[in-house]
């Protein structure tokens, strides 16, 4: 047996990126293909095949979600204590390749089950590969936020091939096939990850590797049974949003008592301030989430009926374009804005973290504000132009570009090594609660008449992304002016 590469070998590689950036890339990827792929269709099969209202859509859409990300604060827990990043990555893949392959042999019939699996399988998969990536660097190193940036874009290239074509899979041929899609793209993931993780050294393993093989195994099996425990409880609350809501009230406040729990127990001072710093920028990523994540709810549904198909001079799916355009101009324009930054940080005007993310607000509030205004460009019948729908992803892009990878790298900067876990889960608990907001704020928009006209729709949406793009741009502005006191907070991490 080969000996074990060392994490002083991984942290010392030269260039400008190590090679297991690459593998976890890929890996990730393919994990982006089946969440976009199955995040696309969703409130579009929701509407069209289980006939319910836009509004109710909007709520399930939004509960969904919301447990998809809540999950990945207790899986980032359970890989922190128990299990270690790669079983936990691992046991995540298997849940979610059972989820969408039980849709696909009936979505109709299985939907919900489906949705169970896929949620805890997500939870235990999605905050490991970003902590992960983290570990690929030594404390400092210079070089993190390029290796973030590129694997952020690389991964939105599984979200661009899944988000396009589950639901052209969906709405042209087959529902089975869109979901059957998601679930042999995850195989392919699970099979590179199983090949590579021996590249990853002690990388992701268990932290309880020091006990026995009894009690390690004992452990293991808990979390795997409380794991699967859970799937009858989530069916019942994703079926009942009444239920979504009590969990929403308990998972929040709970999750900060044991981050303030986990803080107190930190006996440096440049810790806890650190620890403080990057709880206000996940606070504040509720707000953004909640707002961005209106494409898979309202504006899914909006495109789904109040689009025209003409793309500059291409006929096309509003909803291939409302869920590809977004990683279609990170892969474009990350690579860009990473540039751009590195210009201007040669030149000493590079804006710190905190102003990125205020930046970030600011280019959301453009792009609801281009949301809003398509309602000039409707035609009598409330259909209005592809093209200016588009262009106002473009600007919710960038957005999400000044905030969402940097707010990845921050996070690992910012979190001491052996709550990486914890606060990564943190991170992706605060897009829960985006997301589960993003869905209340969808329902709010859909006109409460389902037998409105087109146009009356129209309007009903576009005043909701009129009052999100106000919502940012405070937002946008109040992180400017506190950018100096959490700066000071952050102790001179950048």
């Amino acid at each position: 047996m080969s000996k074990q590469i060392s994490l002083e070998q991984i942290q010392n590689f030269g260039g400008k990126y190590p090679k297991q950036l690459w593998y976890l890339f890929l890996v990730e990827m393919w994990e982006r293909f089946c969440f976009y792929g199955m995040r696309g269709v969703l409130a579009i099969f929701m509407v069209n095949e289980l006939l319910l209202s836009e509004k109710n859509a909007n709520l399930k859409y939004g509960a969904i979600q919301a447990f998809v990300y809540a999950f990945t604060f207790v899986g980032g827990i359970f890989a922190d204590k128990i299990l270690g990043f790669k079983r936990s990555l691992t046991f995540g893949a298997i849940l979610m390749i059972l989820g969408n392959g039980l849709i696909a042999i009936d979505p109709h019939q299985f939907f919900y089950f489906g949705i169970a699996l896929t949620i805890i399988g997500t939870g235990f998969f999605k905050p490991n590969v970003s902590s992960m990536v983290g570990e690929l660097y030594k404390e400092g190193d210079a070089r993190r936020d390029a290796g973030f940036g590129v694997f952020y874009s690389g991964i939105n290239i599984g979200a661009l091939l899944g988000g396009a074509l589950c639901v052209w899979l969906g709405k042209e041929h087959s529902w089975n096939l869109a979901f059957l899609a998601a679930a042999i793209v995850m195989c392919i993931g699970l099979v590179i990850f199983t090949f590579t993780k021996k590249y990853l050294g002690p990388i992701g393993n268990s932290p309880i590797a020091n006990l026995s093989k009894g009690a390690q195994l004992s452990r293991e099996i808990m979390v795997y049974i409380g794991a699967l425990i859970c799937i009858p409880l989530i069916f019942v609350m994703v079926n009942n949003t009444r239920y979504t809501d009590l969990f929403m009230y308990i998972i929040g406040p709970l999750a900060l008592l044991y981050f303030f729990v986990q803080m107190l127990k930190e006996k440096e001072g440049k810790v806890r301030q650190q620890l403080i710093a990057a709880l206000v920028l996940i606070l504040f990523s509720i707000l953004f989430f909640a707002i961005f994540e209106q494409a898979g709810g309202s504006l899914a549904l909006f495109a789904n009926k109040n689009l025209n198909t003409s793309l500059l001079f291409f006929h096309i799916d509003p909803n291939v374009v409302n869920n590809g355009a977004n990683s279609l101009f990170v892969i474009l324009f990350s690579p860009l804005l990473g540039l751009a930054w590195l210009g201007m940080a040669k030149r000493k005007l590079e804006p710190n973290t905190v102003i990125k993310f205020g930046l970030g607000f600011l280019f959301l509030a453009i792009g609801y504000y281009i949301f809003f205004g398509t309602r000039w460009f409707a035609d009598s019948h409330g259909k209005t132009s592809l093209n200016i729908f588009t262009l106002a992803y473009l600007a919710v892009t960038i957005g999400e570009l000044c905030l969402s990878p940097i707010g990845l790298s921050m996070i690992t900067k910012l979190s001491p090594k052996h709550l990486g876990g914890m606060m990564m889960g943190l991170w992706f608990l605060a897009s829960a609660y985006g997301q589960y907001v993003a869905g209340l704020l969808g329902a709010g928009m859909s006109s409460p008449d389902e037998n409105a006209s087109l146009f009356d729709k129209l309007l009903a949406y576009t005043a909701g992304y009129q009052q999100l793009a106000l919502y940012s741009v405070a937002a946008g502005f109040i992180m400017i002016i506190l950018s100096p006191f959490i700066k000071r907070l952050m102790n001179g991490v950048n």
